[in-house]
């Protein structure tokens, strides 16, 4: 069994799927269900020389080529204005979060003071992680508007669904519509990518669908993440402005305020940037890292790029995670990981802006739309200070 189970996840999760359509991710994350039913067909091949016909056949998508071809580099322009680009280039790249493992810090976070309660003191996901993980602008204006009556609120008091309209030149099906939203699969399946020799409007479409996505599935989802709500048209509609808004910081605050929910012992599904947790987990806490990972690029969370968290044993593994975290000491956190020279070496030079840098000790307020929290960077800061002074008096 554990041949089997060992060759199964030697495969590369993205590899080409089989007839059924499912990669080898899925037999990977599904593991603890399908496990039994892949070790019966392996054994009876090795029994009776038998193998089921679908072994052996792939799937093999034959893509024409075009003159010039650009895909969705057409739109990158619009991504570097609107400051989502070093996130479009990780969106490709989003590994599968450990489950076990963030429950265990959600139990550790406080509500009061936005920070993880460790047995060494406090820490948290501050704005200097954003900006070094995702690459995201800290600096701008609020992300922010109003969500009640938002149907009757659009520009000169058109209907939201004529200006969904206007701006994407089609409306999609009733089946496809739930209240003030669309389903994600109508965007990702309609405005995959642009065609060859598309106009400039029919870029900037592709280019609001993409972007919507991005924001709907990546920074800003919900529970309800097969959703693209509406509220982002007022931010489409002038797309040369999308630059001006502190992504970062409302993903930080919406990050905060879902952590804040997960505190709620009714609550049982994670919500908000998840991929932005683990991988704070993983550069600051070196002894929870996966092995294998020691090549990285910017953006720093793209490091995990491959990691593949084992599904079995779950409630198991949430125990064991929260006694591992019962033992940490100080020694055990990074107070400065982005210090190190191989990370100064690959960073965006645009991170480390000194107005950015200003930024990242601030003890300021955290703005996503309803969501506004705050930024306690100061308790966090006092530790790694306190902590950079007894090291200088020991010297």
């Amino acid at each position: 069994m554990e041949e089997v189970k060992h060759a199964t996840f030697s495969i590369h999760p993205q590899s080409a799927p089989g007839d059924d359509g499912m990669t080898a991710k899925f037999f990977q994350s599904f593991w603890n269900i399908l496990s039994g039913d892949v070790f019966q067909a392996v054994k009876s091949f090795f029994s009776g020389g038998r193998i089921l016909k679908g072994f052996n056949h792939t799937q093999i998508c034959l893509i024409p080529k075009i003159s010039d071809a650009k895909d969705m580099i057409q739109i990158i322009p619009y991504l570097e204005t609107a400051g989502l680009y070093h996130l479009a280039r990780l969106n490709s790249q989003w590994f599968w979060i450990d489950e076990p493992l963030l429950s265990a810090f959600v139990e550790r976070w406080r509500p009061e003071t936005h920070t993880f309660h460790m047995p060494f003191g406090e820490c948290t996901i501050t704005l200097q992680d954003v900006a070094y993980q995702l690459g995201l602008p800290i600096d701008g204006e609020a992300v922010s508007g109003c969500l009640t009556d938002f149907e009757n609120l659009m520009e000169n008091g058109r209907p939201a669904w004529e200006w969904f309209r206007e701006l994407f030149s089609e409306l999609p099906p009733p089946n496809k519509v739930k209240q003030m939203t669309v389903h994600f699969t109508w965007f990702h399946e309609r405005f995959r990518v642009p065609p060859a020799n598309a106009s400039e409007e029919i870029v900037r479409i592709y280019a609001r669908a993409y972007i919507m996505m991005l924001l709907s599935s990546q920074l800003f989802a919900d529970k309800n993440a097969n959703q693209v709500h509406l509220r982002w048209l007022p931010y489409l509609a002038s797309m040369e402005d999308l630059g001006r808004y502190s992504w970062g910081s409302a993903a930080l605050a919406w990050l905060y305020r879902c952590l804040c929910h997960g505190t709620n012992r009714n609550v049982v599904n994670l919500a908000g940037p998840l991929q932005l947790l683990q991988s704070w987990i993983f550069w600051r806490f070196p002894s929870l890292r996966p092995s294998g990972f020691d090549v990285f690029e910017f953006l720093l969370a793209s490091r995990w790029a491959t990691y593949l968290p084992t599904t079995d044993a779950g409630d198991q593994r949430v125990v064991s995670a929260r006694l591992c975290l019962d033992r940490f000491h100080d020694r055990d956190f990074m107070w400065e990981p982005y210090s190190a020279p191989d990370v100064v070496a690959v960073v965006h030079p645009d991170i480390l802006i000194e107005e950015h840098r200003r930024l990242w000790m601030a003890v300021t307020s955290l703005i996503y739309f309803a969501a506004i929290e705050w930024h306690q960077v100061d308790i966090e800061w006092y530790r790694s200070s306190a902590e950079f002074s007894i090291s200088l008096s020991l010297l």
